[in-house]
């Protein structure tokens, strides 16, 4: 199955449609006076849809088991066509709209079966999504295209050549898959007065400013004390957000003293030096944080 431990828990909803096509219209006033042979077509085709929502993953190989948090199912008369509609939610790491076609395709399934003593003219037609919702697809193109930002490695080893970065690279492949502008990667010491030097000529000028490194408990470890005195209002919520999210992978990430906040109309943002930690904390945070430069504006001011 596709990797989808890197992602977040959205609420996911899927809407799928079947149609069942019958011959005559006595068939479809079987079904209304629920007077088929074999029973109750719509109830005991609800019941089998539930069961085929459930059941997805045991069939198809590449589903992921997932919890179903709700299914509905109703039923559209029109002339001689029957038109199921299937809506399933869940809160989870990917979708459900294989689920929802599923089960349509075992409601409409269930009913073929049902009516084929008394039509055998029976059609099923157009298993098809009709909407989904939930995830990053729902954050694509809803952002600014004009954000800029830079991403500043503080590290003592980096900054000496003993030591490669790849923690601010990661980074920057992940603002570069949103379609974020980086425009200057730089590596300074673990010294306060560098850090806030970069904080203080960024500001208003870009959108963005990314610092990685300095969050944990060494005694070098100062970019959140360097960073938070210079914050217009500081953003908890985000941190909080980016620690649960690397908690559920590790429980090294409760280490983490990582900030985040506004500086003028620069948000700043500090995330752990190593790659696995930055580059976890960019999934918990990216796309959905950009949302924040359409409350804040910011950007360059000529």
């Amino acid at each position: 199955m596709v990797d989808i431990t890197h992602k977040n828990n959205t609420l996911r909803i899927a809407i799928a449609q079947a149609t069942v096509s019958v011959s005559s219209q006595e068939t479809i006033d079987a079904i209304l006076n629920k007077i088929v042979p074999k029973g109750d077509v719509f109830e005991m085709a609800k019941a089998a849809g539930l069961l085929g929502v459930k059941r997805t993953p045991d069939l198809l190989p590449d589903c992921h088991p997932l919890p179903i948090e709700y299914t509905g199912i109703s039923y559209e008369i029109d002339g001689l066509n029957i038109y199921i509609t299937m809506e399933v939610k869940t809160i989870y790491k990917t979708g459900v709209e294989v689920e929802a076609m599923h089960g349509a395709s075992v409601v409409a399934l269930t009913m073929y079966d049902m009516l084929k003593p008394i039509d055998k003219g029976i059609e099923i037609n157009n298993i098809k999504l009709l909407k989904k919702k939930g995830g990053k697809s729902d954050w694509k193109d809803r952002f600014r295209k004009d954000i800029r930002a830079a991403v500043v490695v503080c590290s003592d080893t980096i900054n000496a050549g003993q030591k490669e970065d790849k923690a601010g690279k990661a980074i920057i492949e992940k603002l570069k898959a949103c379609n974020v502008d980086v425009v200057d990667y730089t590596v300074i010491p673990d010294e306060v007065t560098d850090i806030q030097d970069k904080v203080k000529g960024y500001k208003n000028d870009l959108n963005l400013v990314i610092f990685t490194g300095g969050t944990g408990l060494s005694p070098r470890d100062v970019t959140p004390e360097a960073i938070q005195p210079l914050l217009d209002r500081e953003m908890t919520g985000v941190m909080e957000a980016a620690r649960a999210y690397g908690q559920d992978r590790t429980p090294l990430s409760m280490l983490s003293r990582g900030i985040a906040g506004v500086t003028g109309k620069t948000l700043v943002l500090t995330l752990p030096g190593s790659t696995k930690g930055a580059s976890e904390t960019m999934d918990a945070l990216f796309p959905s944080l950009l949302h924040v430069f359409k409350i804040i504006g910011g950007g360059r001011h000529d």
